[in-house]
């Protein structure tokens, strides 16, 4: 039988809580680092996004925190605003029924209300640049702090935040309780967590596909041209099991272009990027969230830390730069058990590292099996109906679609055009 909350020694009060929002039975990560945690043990924990570690240090940290502890008493860095604030969502009612309060300071916004705020929090949530700024100012001390939380913090350091976060560490007590969540633990992420931790128990959470089935299918397309991938990328926007669309490109002109690009083909999409402001991609992310918007179009640092259920689809429009970037984005999809869709789009130059990156990856299969230039011939284009504007469930002109696009999310389906409509011969794509 599987263990509780209860059974790892959370509290009543904090179980109920969970248990109010339909939590009832600790994820994997949760089982494996929380009791460590209350046993006030260091962890070092290797685990994905989207897998529960939030919670997993969250529920513990309530826990050993008294509403009468000086404050802040427990201090979560991450890496973007984004992170940060999702962060603050997830331990709020839990944080509540133990009568502790948690806020939240990152930059792009005012600091007036965060100076405040922060020093009255019991768990404070930041970013290192904007915390620093607050320390610089001398609007809160980190002289309280008996638990630091370094979530994603290899991301942290691919950012170039090392020299903010050893600045702000340095002003914790040393005999705090550190707990570093990473999507790797070798390398510099190593170096930095047995710097910062002492004894620390280490927890690796890699999770396994339910049935022998793998929750996300990959798939890899090969364009002839930048220009023909947006015919590739509407094709897939059209697939009828398509639910919330994370497109990945790899910088912000690059995002704001292929929105405008989308428009022109009655595709309604949101970018979220670091020239945005705060309150735009707060806008942004919430219309995905609602489901207003099906499609979100995102460079890497802005999506990290993004965790909407619900994403059927990563979209590579522009290929990640290693294998830990492909992993970070694809890992959006296909969580808790749901299955999802990973697809990436390779220009004719690109192929020898795509090739090199997915074998490393173990999708040394799914690439070869690629779709598109030098393969045959390009799939026929398809006519569409006019009568709906295609934000997520319509249909859009003038849109083609791969044979294989409309597999669904367990890589089975056909390719048949939907509603028997005519095809014709595919048109150039344009330069």
């Amino acid at each position: 039988m599987s263990k509780t909350f209860a059974d790892l020694g959370v509290s009543k009060a904090v179980a109920s809580a969970l248990a109010d929002r339909g939590i009832e039975s600790p994820f994997p990560v949760q089982r494996l680092v929380i009791e460590d945690v209350l046993d006030g043990r260091d962890v070092l924990v290797q685990s994905p996004t989207g897998s529960g570690k939030t919670l997993a240090f969250g529920v513990p940290l309530v826990d050993l925190i008294a509403a009468d502890s000086r404050r802040p008493a427990a201090l979560v860095l991450a890496p973007t605003r984004e992170l940060a604030r999702q962060i603050v969502d997830e331990l709020h009612t839990i944080a509540r029924a133990r009568a502790l309060k948690v806020e939240v300071v990152y930059g792009g916004v005012g600091m007036e209300p965060q100076i405040r705020k922060a020093p009255k929090a019991h768990i404070l949530v930041a970013t290192p640049g904007r915390l620093e700024d607050l320390l610089q100012r001398r609007a809160l001390t980190l002289g309280n702090v008996r638990a630091l939380v370094l979530d994603e913090a290899d991301r942290m350091l691919d950012m170039g935040f090392k020299p903010a976060v050893d600045r702000i560490v340095a002003k914790i007590p040393a005999d705090r309780q550190t707990l570093f969540f990473s999507a790797t633990l070798e390398g510099a992420a190593g170096k930095v967590a047995a710097a910062y931790t002492r004894d620390a128990r280490r927890h690796v959470h890699a999770p396994k596909p339910e049935g022998g089935r793998a929750a996300i299918s990959h798939r890899f397309f090969e364009s002839p041209s930048q220009a023909g991938k947006v015919d590739l990328l509407v094709d897939e926007l059209d697939a009828r099991d398509r639910g919330r669309t994370l497109v990945f490109v790899r910088t912000k002109r690059g995002a704001d272009r292929l929105v405008k690009k989308l428009r022109t083909r009655d595709v309604e999409a949101v970018a979220m990027h670091g020239d945005k402001s705060q309150s735009q991609r707060q806008k942004a992310l919430a219309r995905f969230e609602r489901g207003e918007v099906t499609v979100l179009i995102a460079t890497d640092v802005a999506a990290r830390g993004i965790d909407v259920p619900e994403v059927t689809h990563v979209i590579n429009f522009d290929v990640p730069e290693d294998g830990d970037a492909y992993t970070h984005r694809v890992g959006r999809t296909g969580r808790a058990g749901a299955t999802g869709s990973a697809v990436t789009y390779v220009l004719a130059d690109q192929v020898h590292d795509v090739r090199a990156m997915a074998r490393t990856l173990g999708l040394a299969g799914e690439f070869e099996r690629r779709e598109g230039a030098g393969k045959g011939s390009p799939p026929p284009r398809e006519e569409q109906g006019r009568n709906k504007n295609r934000n997520g469930n319509g249909r859009g002109p003038n849109s083609h679609r791969p044979p294989n696009a409309r597999k669904n999310k367990q890589g089975g389906g056909g390719s048949t055009g939907p509603r028997g409509r005519r095809r014709r011969p595919r048109q150039a794509a344009r330069g």
